[in-house]
């Protein structure tokens, strides 16, 4: 069963609050995704933990 959660936090290119749909069903990955305000690639990081406890991370796209 997929699980979506909104996250929101800041662009790392224009500083706006963007807002995410998270699937936190799918487990740890990457990916890139255009902000919405200023359109720059964000590389999103989700991580998920044993617990199940997710954490998402925006940076820079040739941010390593």
């Amino acid at each position: 069963m997929d699980t979506v959660d909104e996250f929101s936090d800041q662009c790392p290119y224009c500083g706006e609050t963007i807002l995410l749909l998270i699937d936190t069903s799918a487990g740890s990955r990457h990916y890139i995704e255009d902000c919405a305000v200023c359109c720059r690639p964000i590389q999103v990081l989700v991580s998920v933990d044993l617990e199940g406890q997710w954490t998402v991370q925006l940076k820079h796209e040739n941010d390593v």
